[in-house]
Formats: structure tokens, C-alpha cells, sequence
């Protein structure tokens, strides 16, 4: 199968971790398309030189990239093509590949009205001269091929100039060729729009590198308009509604919040000692929970069998996702002795199994890994026998910080994609569903054992669901949870359907056959509900085994 995926704007390091992931780990072919912020990449063979002036002062990164050829620009109006698929194991397969890109470009551009672009023996990419003019590039190629257990597979790809800022190039000499120039559609007088761009290479890509094949294609921004859905978006609307219709949900179809609820979601209140006895405990060190600051349904029982989710870095979310009660009002300071009051629980406790996640704080230069990190040091002092998992924000997307939580082993490193590709900006507009795979990639090739869930009820389709847990087994997530999404106020997203216990039953056994090691989908099912159970049915051998640090 190909699955493709387009996928907005991607800063260039999370699209390289994401497809270097893919061509590990995934057993489907994928073709991703995007855009990047300005970078210039130097390939393999690059000449510093080539990079006339510095970066930074042109607002662009620099970054090295493992393909061939030399400097090159990525930027807003390219479209960037990254496709991961499996070529034959000899050394002609990369040369090959190439060439079939090209041609996919050349095709493409026939299809919006450029016809004569064509291949330049010695110079990858694709050019055009239709005035009999030297040459000019207008789509750069670059690949790489990897070896991925008995296959070989390809990361990198095709960088189409659609209506890219020709004068960024001037900065550099563009794959180091000093007497060609650039160029792009728009500079040809072409005006198309990049939906109508991704539509038509699309089409030419399934051709070519999936000719027998199925295909699936999730697109978080882009691809084509779906019918319109509920009366058209006014001025007074909420963004947070808007953003849904957007997104082809018409907000004004979901349920009522005082609708009844199907009785596999009405949740019996049991306050019994267990209950009373952890809440003493939590609330005398003055610690934050996500079971009482989101309302979780599971509190009682979770409490009840002394299992509860800490949560760090004070009570207030930088972030307004349209699902979450956490309040989002300014941040306040970090704590510096709350990882020690958190340790301190987790041994009154006598906790096997602790769980800790945390607010986004993007006010915060690391994101709150550091504390994070802290905290889970503290627990292993005074508890060295205690698996501890970690629900982490993105970070940013920040690798260094990131790392931060990686060098410190969590048994389990859990960070929730939350909702289908087509949703995500509708449902949390400050994350991204690319930079999500890829922290989860960064997390699962050092090694910690990964885990990710996601809500259901949001106006998303069966089908979009297994996609989403298709690309999170194919960047090695062993752990998937799915659950309900249950309205906490009128002034979050509504819910679309209540889906049914059975629905839920095949998500599971569908998503193993996906090749996700263990999955908890039911109605109530949120991050932490069964946590060890469920770390120690993805461990290998037997149980999770506490690092004990």
C-alpha cells in the first residue's frame, strides 16, 4: 500500500526524523508532501562555500542532510515531496529512482499547462528552456537509499518551485551549478494554486510508484475541498468552531451537552477509603492531578486501586486545545520542589507503576523538560523499584529539549497525537501532526518504549482512525490508547457521536493487525487508564523493567 500524507508546513529537521522513521520502520510505502520554513540544506558532497551569505541574516536555517548533491533552498510556495518506498537492493536502485521522480515532475508539469520540462544529463532535477534559453531548474531532486533489514528503502525526494521566493536562491548557488538559474511556476506564468499542485502530483505519483497498488491519503491541510457542511461561517463564529467547519464537521450537528449519554458512558461515583486515602495524600503535598483537573470518568475507580496521573509544571496550559478543561490562563513559576513532592507520593504510595504528564508550558525555554526530567529522578531515589511513565508535551519540537526527557530513561515515553490528520488543527491548533510522529520517532530510535492515544467523537471517520494508527505503528509505537471525547464545557469542541463499545472492539483488533504490540480502545479509555497493564503487555520479555536508577 501507499499511504500518502500532506502535511502543511514542517520544519525540516522533524520531516527528516519522521521520514527516516518511516523508511525504518514502516511496512507500507508513504509519500509525504509539505512545505518547510526557509532552510538551506547542504547535501553530502556540498561546498560551503556555495552559501553566499549567512543564513540567519536571510531569516533561513542551515542544516546538514544526508542526501546527495549540494546546497540547496526549501521554502513557503515549494511543494516538497518526500517519498518512502522500497527499491530493488543493487546500486542502481538510487539513479533510478531519481530519474522516476523526474519524470513524475515532468508529467506533473504537462497536467498544469508546462509541458517540455524535462531531464539534463548530469544535472538532477528538472528544467525548462521553452524560449530556447539556458536551461533553468525548476523542481531539484535529491535522494538516498537505506538499507531497512532485507530492503532497501528511499528518504528524501523532489523540492517543486511553485511560487517560491526565486530571490532566497540568490543567497546560495543552487546545487552548486553557477551558470543556470531558477525558477518556478509562477515566475513562468503559471498561477496555480499549491492545492491544485499536490492534486495533480498526486496523481502522477500513484502512476508511477504504486501503478498495482492501493493507496490511502490523509491530508491535514489541503487536498480537495469537501462539500460544504452547515451555514456558511460568519464573523461572531468562535475560531474554535470555525476552525471545525474548516475542518468538513459542522459544529452545529453535535450533540447537545446535556444529552443523555449512552449507558456504557455513565460512570457509577464510588468514594470509598482507597478513593479518600490517595486524595488525602495528593492534596497534603500540594500536587496537581490530570484525573481531577481534566474530570477525568475514571477517577474513582483509578483512585480507588491507588493509581493516579501527577501532573507537572503547575496547573495552567499555555496551549487552548479545543478538547481540554486545564486552565490556560498565565503560567505561574515552576515549583522547584515539586518533582521531590511528586517522589515523595509515588513512595507513600508504594506505587509499581507511576505516571506523570505535565501542562504544555511553551513560555518556558525547554518546555519544562528539565522539570520533567527532575521529577523522574526523583521518583527512582525513593523509589528505585517503580516503573515511571511519562505523558510529555512536544516541546516545541525542540530536540535538545526532548533529549532532555530521553536521557533519563522512562520506562514508558507517552505523547498523545489526540486526533485523526484532518482534525488536528481544529482540535490543537498550537501542535502538529507531523512534529507529534516525529517526537515519537526521536523517543522510540533511542530506544524507550513509546506510546500515543488518541479521541474519538470529534467528527473523524473509521477509516481516518486506522490510518492514524497505521502511521503511529509505522514509527514504532507499541502502546495505543482510544478513547470517548466527552464534552467538558459549552466552550469546548462538541461531540459529534458517541461511538459504541463495539466500534471500539474493532479498532482494537484492528490495530493489531496493524502490528501495534497492545491497544486499549473502549469508551472510557483515556492516556493512564491501565497503564501497567498495558506497559506489560507491550514489554518484551514478561513485564516492564523498572531501570532503577
Amino acid at each position: 500500500m501507499l499511504r500518502i500524507r500532506t502535511l502543511g508546513t514542517v520544519p525540516y529537521h522533524e520531516a527528516d526524523v519522521l521520514q527516516h522513521a518511516l523508511a525504518r520502520g514502516a511496512s507500507d510505502d508513504y509519500l509525504l508532501l509539505l512545505q518547510h520554513p526557509h532552510t538551506y540544506t547542504l547535501g553530502a558532497h556540498a561546498d560551503i562555500r556555495h552559501v553566499l551569505a549567512d543564513p540567519v541574516g536571510v531569516g533561513a536555517a542551515l542544516v546538514r542532510a544526508d542526501r546527495g548533491g549540494d546546497v540547496t533552498y526549501h521554502g513557503p510556495g515549494q511543494l516538497v515531496a518526500y517519498p518512502i518506498v522500497t527499491v530493488p537492493d543493487d546500486p542502481g536502485s538510487g539513479p533510478a529512482h531519481v530519474r522516476r521522480l523526474e519524470r513524475i515532475v515532468e508529467a506533473t508539469l504537462a497536467d498544469l499547462g508546462l509541458p517540455g520540462a524535462h531531464h539534463v544529463d548530469g544535472y538532477p532535477g528538472v528544467w525548462i528552456d521553452p524560449d530556447g534559453r539556458t536551461p533553468r531548474k525548476i523542481a531539484a531532486v535529491g535522494v538516498r537509499t537505506l538499507r531497512s533489514g532485507r530492503r532497501r528503502r528511499t528518504v528524501h525526494g523532489v523540492a517543486l518551485n511553485v511560487s517560491t521566493d526565486l530571490a532566497m536562491f540568490s543567497h546560495i548557488v543552487p546545487c552548486g551549478i553557477a551558470d543556470r538559474g531558477v525558477t518556478s511556476l509562477q515566475a513562468e506564468g503559471l498561477d496555480v494554486t499549491m492545492d491544485a499542485v499536490v492534486e495533480a502530483f498526486v496523481a502522477r505519483a500513484v502512476e508511477e510508484l504504486a501503478p498495482d497498488r492501493a493507496t490511502e491519503r490523509s491530508d491535514v491541510v489541503g487536498g480537495p475541498v469537501p462539500v460544504p457542511v452547515g451555514p456558511a461561517t460568519s464573523p461572531e463564529e468562535r475560531p474554535l468552531l470555525r476552525r471545525l467547519r474548516q475542518a468538513g464537521v459542522a459544529p452545529e450537528d453535535g450533540l447537545e451537552l446535556g444529552e443523555r449519554k449512552p449507558p456504557w458512558l455513565r460512570v457509577p461515583v464510588r468514594i470509598g477509603s482507597g478513593y479518600r486515602r490517595l486524595g488525602a495524600t495528593i492534596h497534603g503535598l500540594g500536587l496537581a492531578t490530570v484525573c481531577e483537573e481534566a474530570s477525568c470518568p475514571n477517577i474513582y475507580e483509578c483512585w480507588a486501586d491507588g493509581t493516579a496521573t501527577f501532573m507537572i509544571n503547575g496547573e495552567r496550559c499555555t496551549r487552548a486545545c479545543g478538547f481540554c478543561k486545564v486552565d490556560t490562563r498565565r503560567p505561574l513559576p515552576l515549583s522547584p520542589d515539586e518533582p521531590d513532592r511528586v517522589g515523595d507520593a509515588v513512595a507513600r504510595m508504594a506505587l509499581r507503576h507511576a505516571v506523570v504528564t505535565c501542562v504544555a508550558r511553551d513560555d518556558l525555554p525547554d518546555g519544562g523538560a528539565a522539570a520533567m526530567a527532575a521529577t523522574i529522578r526523583a521518583i527512582r531515589t525513593r523509589s528505585p523499584g517503580t516503573a515511571v511513565e511519562v505523558l510529555i508535551s512536544d516541546c516545541k519540537g525542540d530536540a535538545a529539549s526532548l533529549d532532555t526527557i530521553f536521557e533519563v530513561e522512562p520506562d514508558v515515553l507517552n505523547h498523545n497525537i489526540e486526533t485523526v490528520a484532518r482534525l488536528q488543527r481544529a482540535v490543537r491548533p498550537s501542535a502538529g501532526y507531523a512534529r507529534s510522529l516525529a517526537v515519537l520517532a526521536r523517543a522510540g530510535a533511542v530506544g524507550l518504549v513509546t506510546k500515543s492515544g488518541l479521541m474519538v467523537g470529534l467528527g473523524e471517520r473509521e477509516d481516518e482512525v486506522l490510518a492514524t494508527m497505521a502511521d503511529l505503528g509505522a514509527v514504532g509505537v507499541t502502546i495505543v490508547t482510544v478513547g470517548q471525547y466527552l464534552r467538558p464545557s459549552r466552550d469546548h469542541l462538541p461531540v459529534s457521536r458517541y461511538w459504541s463499545p463495539e466500534e471500539f472492539e474493532r479498532l482494537r483488533s484492528q490495530g493489531k493487525a496493524l502490528g501495534i504490540s497492545h491497544i486499549e480502545a473502549s469508551p472510557l479509555t483515556r492516556s493512564s487508564y491501565h497503564a501497567r497493564e498495558a506497559a506489560s503487555s507491550a514489554a518484551s520479555p514478561g513485564a516492564v523493567v523498572p531501570h532503577g536508577h
